[in-house]
């Protein structure tokens, strides 16, 4: 078995937009999803995040730690959290990112997890 990172974007107005009818019901597919790799015991993590304006980013410039409040780039969908997997392959990891709610409106990224000895 492999670790897979499955990075969930979307755009955060999408969220915005919603009335509590709405969240609610996707609430309930991602309850579902959820439950369904933690019974399958394929979940090894996974959390939402915060809004992007709520990040910070840091960067050494000129050998100084340097700070800036909200999302690193302008873009139109953020990184609204992440599913931490274990699958035998990268297809089954696309077959379970497949699945993810937001792979509907968004994008999921998918990474190897890289081990060291």
């Amino acid at each position: 078995m492999m670790q897979y990172l499955c990075l969930i974007y979307e755009a955060e107005s999408l969220y915005e937009k919603m009335d509590e009818s709405q969240m609610g019901e996707l609430m309930a597919q991602y309850d579902e999803f959820t439950q369904d790799i933690q019974t399958s015991g394929q979940l090894v993590a996974g959390d939402a995040l915060m809004p992007s304006n709520t990040a910070t980013c840091v960067q050494i410039i000129d050998g100084k730690v340097s700070t800036k409040s909200g999302p690193f780039e302008q873009t139109h969908e953020q990184l609204g959290g992440y599913y931490l997997v274990e699958a035998k392959s990268e297809e089954e990891a696309v077959l379970i990112a497949s699945k993810i709610p937001a792979a509907k409106t968004g994008t999921i990224e998918i990474r190897p997890v890289m081990t060291f000895n």
